[in-house]
């Protein structure tokens, strides 16, 4: 009995156990404290925090890879959603039927915002062929900057495979740690005047106006930029089903049982690519530090465009707003409102922040197009 004891203790995966297997299963505790205590995106940091966790499992082989001999593992099939391409179209299709462009359209200024806010991704892009890196890694790398961890996945899918698994959980780690990052960045960059800019009402906008513009944001992009089709067309084609009021039932689909499906299954599989031996390295903490560089930049620089607008509109705009310019929707808009009511409880933002945010959604895939038209 003793000896079979010994035996199961020996054999267990506790006994197997590396401590590099054991930081990553503390790393990811602490990203559960902060999506289920701090309240920190949890539709996003759970999924990534217990695919990690699992992943780093020792015996458990939900990534182990499909040879003649044996089947996969779990997470190493539902992977293919990431790895082929499939996920990432489908998000921004459902993000296009769970979003309203009205205040995009209501104010077109805001645009610049949300072009604005995507230099980050050029300022990483530098950084990481200075450093080394081949273009098409650096592409990749310099998408982070975005916080956009479909178009990440996308892109870095196409130009740079090997890197994926870092580039996408970077991504969608810094999607999910917005609140935490921004706050202080905003605060840094602006006075206590401009935080407590009003911003006058938006103009309606009429229904007909919101059927067109995913219409001709369809003809006009992908026109011009066919390798921005994927994530343009799914994400016009998206908002199309929403503002069209024609098919209610797909638009709801969409909205709720398809976009939580595909956020299990891509949170988890991206948490899963965390796995000890690749993560704890010099090349991915690296990566991971400039993709934090890059979405640092990006929304600083929306930030100082906010306050140039400012200037320009006799303070007419509270700079706040460019921060939203990113690509995390709505999470960069909802940090911009929480921020601003903080400075004055009457100060409502979040349908101004949401233009910027919108237009940051399609400018990181225009992006996205760009360098894959360039390194693919």
């Amino acid at each position: 009995m003793g000896e079979t004891i010994i035996q199961f203790i020996t054999e267990s995966g506790f006994a197997m156990m590396t401590y590099k297997e054991a930081i990553m299963i503390a790393i990811a505790c602490i990203f559960l404290y902060l999506a289920i205590k701090k309240g920190y995106e949890p539709y996003l940091l759970i999924p990534i925090s217990v695919g990690m966790l699992l992943a780093n499992m020792p015996g458990a082989d939900l990534m182990k890879p499909e040879n003649a001999q044996v089947t996969g593992g779990l997470f190493y099939y539902l992977y293919q959603g990431v790895k082929l391409g499939i996920f990432p179209p489908l998000i921004f299709l459902c993000i296009g039927a769970s979003t309203d462009f009205g205040p995009m359209i209501a104010n077109p200024k805001t645009m610049l915002l949300g072009a604005a806010a995507q230099f980050g991704i050029f300022f990483a892009f530098l950084g990481a062929i200075f450093l080394g890196f081949s273009g098409p890694e650096a592409a990749s790398i310099g998408i982070i900057g975005g916080a956009d961890g479909p178009t990440a996945i996308q892109l870095t899918g196409k130009l740079a495979p090997h890197l994926l698994g870092t580039i996408a959980l970077a991504a969608y780690s810094y999607m999910a740690l917005v609140p935490v990052i921004q706050p202080p960045i905003i605060r840094l960059l602006t006075t206590k005047e401009e935080r407590n800019i009003k911003m006058e009402q938006l103009r309606p906008v009429s229904q007909k106006e919101k059927i067109i513009f995913p219409i001709v944001s369809m003809i006009i992009v992908i026109g011009l930029l066919p390798t921005a089709a994927p994530l343009i067309g799914m994400l016009m084609f998206g908002n199309l089903l929403k503002e069209s009021k024609a098919v209610p039932k797909l638009v709801e689909t969409a909205q709720n049982s398809l976009m939580y499906i595909i956020t299990i299954m891509l949170g988890l599989t991206v948490g899963a690519t965390a796995n000890a031996d690749t993560f704890l390295t010099v090349q991915t903490l690296g990566i991971t530090a400039m993709g934090l560089v890059a979405f640092s930049v990006g929304t600083a620089s929306g930030v100082l465009f906010g306050k140039l607008m400012c200037k320009l509109t006799g303070g007419k705009v509270n700079p706040m707003i460019g921060a939203a310019g990113v690509s995390a929707v709505p999470m960069s808009a909802r940090v911009v409102q929480k921020v601003g009511r903080e400075e004055n409880p009457g100060n409502f933002l979040l349908m101004h922040a949401m233009g910027p945010n919108v237009a940051g959604v399609i400018g990181s895939a225009v992006v996205a197009g760009i360098l894959l038209k360039f390194f693919a």
